[in-house]
């Protein structure tokens, strides 16, 4: 189970690794977070950034160094990480690391309705999809394989796994495809005449008026 957090927010995970490195006022973490990808890396709202960074410092995970001043820019506050907040980027850092939760895709919502496409707009769909996927593995792969030439191999850990994930949502849909094409997926006579005569076989449409599934 994962744990309330005083900042749940993972801006505030984001704050901190970067406070760990050394004391930076506000625009300097935002820099340097967008310079190593950690945007990405959490999906980062940048409209909560200074709400974040004023609560983590009422709750004591970073406190306030000293203000500067640089030429007529407005004066910026420097913070440090607290002893606190370097508790909490190990504890939440573990949390992440050891506990799965569930992270629903756009690709998961598309799948569970599918039955609304006729099979082959399915197919052609999902060929495109794949194509697309395809790409994406190769330009991955490329990139990870220049970055661990200059980057140690523990900064690109988190690239090792989104190029993992993409190629076996990859395998899968090839997988899947392969089913539709040779028509042994389950029920695909089924679903095609539903779409190609408007009408619902019988068992599917006792299936529709199931209300007892559950996850």
């Amino acid at each position: 189970m994962t744990k309330r957090r005083k900042v749940g927010n993972l801006l505030a995970l984001a704050v901190l690794s970067a406070l760990a490195q050394r004391p930076m006022h506000p625009y300097e973490i935002a820099t340097a977070l967008r310079s190593w990808g950690k945007d990405q890396d959490m999906g980062l709202k940048w409209g909560s950034f200074y709400t974040v960074v004023r609560n983590m410092d009422k709750h004591g995970l970073i406190a306030a160094v000293e203000s500067v001043r640089e030429g007529r820019r407005p004066e910026r506050t420097v913070y440090r990480i607290t002893e606190a907040g370097r508790e909490e980027l190990s504890d939440w850092a573990r949390e992440l690391v050891s506990t799965p939760v569930p992270e629903r895709s756009h690709f998961r919502a598309g799948l569970s309705v599918l039955a609304v496409l006729h099979p082959d707009e399915a197919t052609r769909l999902l060929r495109q999809r794949l194509d697309l996927l395809e790409r994406d593995v190769t330009t991955a792969r490329e990139a990870l394989g220049q970055h661990a030439r200059q980057i140690p191999r523990l900064f690109l850990v988190e690239s090792e796994y989104d190029l993992a994930i993409q190629e076996a949502e990859a395998a899968w849909i090839r997988s899947l495809l392969a089913e539709f094409t040779s028509g042994t997926y389950p029920g695909l006579d089924a679903w095609r005449a539903f779409h190609e005569t408007g009408e619902i076989p019988a068992e599917l449409a006792e299936l529709a008026e199931r209300t007892d599934f559950t996850e």
